[in-house]
């Protein structure tokens, strides 16, 4: 068993190194929040009052008033086990549209740092939900959420050994995994602790698309 943890971004994203591959996925939700989106976005705006709540049990710590370092939890394949750390920055609301990007800050242990990537790229988009067609459109707020996430790891020379097929195929299920994973859950949870903390009835979850 092997943990990494995050590396510097160049190394591994412009090598030629053979050890290393690159997996992507994206993930795409939908929130109702049952107010205006005027209230959902003082809410969004007022991340460090939710974010560490929601994003539980993930360990999650402050970096400054924008950003934090969250480790994901534990992942393998083939007996390949990573503990993946990234550090996210939140960026204010641009008309109601709201970006968190990866944010390189070298803190990950030097022994470690030539390991692993992340390129870590969501957004959140507030729009009327039409779908509510019972309520006044002023009184439901659709929240799209969307991830693109790439990863490059720089893998045991045993495991390169499989054929290349059957190497890519599963590192990509599993991040797929683990982004849904993740994705389902934080916006489940910021969707349950808005109504939560505005004396609201939460609606109930809806199926994710991919």
């Amino acid at each position: 068993m092997l943990l990494l943890s995050r590396s510097e971004p160049d190394n591994l994203r412009q090598g030629s190194d053979p050890q290393v591959r690159c997996y992507r996925s994206t993930f795409s939700d939908q929130m109702e929040m049952l107010a205006a989106a005027s209230t959902v976005a003082d809410y969004l705006d007022r991340h460090e009052v939710w974010f560490q709540r929601c994003a539980s049990p993930m360990d999650v710590v402050a970096i400054d008033g924008q950003s934090y370092s969250l480790t994901l939890g534990r992942f393998g394949n083939f007996g390949f086990e990573v503990e993946p750390t990234i550090d996210l920055r939140l960026l204010p609301q641009e008309e109601r549209v709201y970006r968190i990007e990866t944010l390189h800050t070298g803190s990950t242990a030097s022994d470690l740092r030539a390991h692993y990537d992340v390129d870590f790229k969501a957004q959140m988009a507030l729009e009327p939900w039409a779908q509510t067609a019972e309520q006044n459109p002023e009184d439901a707020t659709a929240v799209s959420w969307t991830l693109d996430l790439s990863v490059w790891i720089r893998l045991p020379r045993v495991i390169t050994m499989l054929p290349e097929q059957l190497v890519q195929s599963s590192g990509d299920h599993l991040l797929k995994q683990i982004v849904r994973q993740i994705s389902r859950r934080l916006t489940w949870k910021v969707q349950a602790d808005f109504h939560a903390t505005h004396g609201l009835d939460c609606p109930p979850r809806r199926r994710a698309a991919f």
